[in-house]
């Protein structure tokens, strides 16, 4: 195997494509903070923080995973189950990133030099969280939702109020979207007595529950634009993100699921760069 192909597998194997869906609220975090454009200084130590805690997460995820990825047909060909890399190649691979994530985060606010240590915790725990509650989306819509929450301390060395419901939004509309996720493999995880909320409740159930998530998540919305100064575009951009929310769950239904990609992955990119675009204008 030529060495070219490594970077290839690394970037496939943490999905890098999917940190659209984080790394904007993490702007909007830091926008938000400052009701304006932080330094470029910031903005570049949190892009390479959200990086490496990303890049972290999703390698201990498919290190922890790797034997439940071999048995399900959908995920049996991913790097480790495939033997595309090897279990010590992802471990340094981890390493890597959370000594970039550190680097970062020790060139920001100093009260983040002591609070580095949740989302690690959050990333470790998460992929043990199927095999014992249905309750894991919540929990990797709050580790997620630590993102704007992690900007906006980055910033300003505060953590109000209107931080912690920014974050709260994210994590409702991140479990809202992991609901339908888990539809993927809901059958598999079934035989192999794994926990979510399509195994535990059904597929009314996920509908119900993604409903719910995302009302809430226009509902924090409201409220972190209630408790700040915040202009006409930011209120577009909630009515924005009201609207493609409510189109994403048109485009799947109980019974009708041949959408769901769409609808999971390429709407929850849309939501989030849309997002990001009306606050920065709001904040300029």
């Amino acid at each position: 195997m030529t060495v070219i192909a490594y970077p290839r597998r690394f970037y496939s194997l943490v999905k890098f494509e999917h940190t659209v869906f984080a790394l904007p609220f993490a702007y909007v975090g830091a926008f938000l903070a400052v009701d304006g454009v932080p330094s470029a200084h910031d903005l570049l130590w949190i892009t390479v923080a959200m990086v490496g805690a990303r890049s972290l997460a999703m390698g201990l995820n498919r290190l922890i995973d790797a034997g439940l990825d071999a048995r399900n047909p959908r995920t049996a060909g991913r790097e480790l189950p495939a033997g595309l890399l090897s279990k010590t190649q992802v471990v340094l691979f981890c390493a890597g990133s959370l000594v970039l994530f550190l680097v970062a985060v020790f060139q920001l606010d100093p009260l983040v030099h002591w609070l580095w240590p949740i989302p690690v915790i959050g990333f470790v725990v998460y992929p043990y969280l199927k095999r014992w509650t249905w309750l894991c989306h919540v929990w990797l819509g709050a580790v997620d939702g630590l993102a704007p929450v992690g900007a906006w301390v980055a910033v300003t060395g505060k953590l109000p109020w209107q931080s912690w419901v920014l974050g709260a939004a994210v994590a409702f509309w991140v479990a809202g979207f992991d609901l339908f996720y888990s539809l993927f493999d809901a059958e598999v995880d079934r035989t192999q007595s794994l926990h979510s909320v399509a195994t535990r409740f059904g597929t009314r159930g996920v509908f119900t529950g993604a409903r719910l998530l995302h009302a809430a998540t226009v509902g924090a919305l409201v409220a972190v634009g209630l408790g700040l100064p915040v202009g006409a575009w930011y209120w577009v951009g909630v009515a924005a993100v009201a609207v493609l929310l409510a189109y994403e769950h048109t485009l799947v239904r109980p019974g009708d699921l041949h959408r769901l990609d769409a609808a999971f992955f390429t709407m929850n990119g849309v939501i989030a760069v849309v997002f990001l675009v009306f606050v920065l204008l709001d904040v300029v």
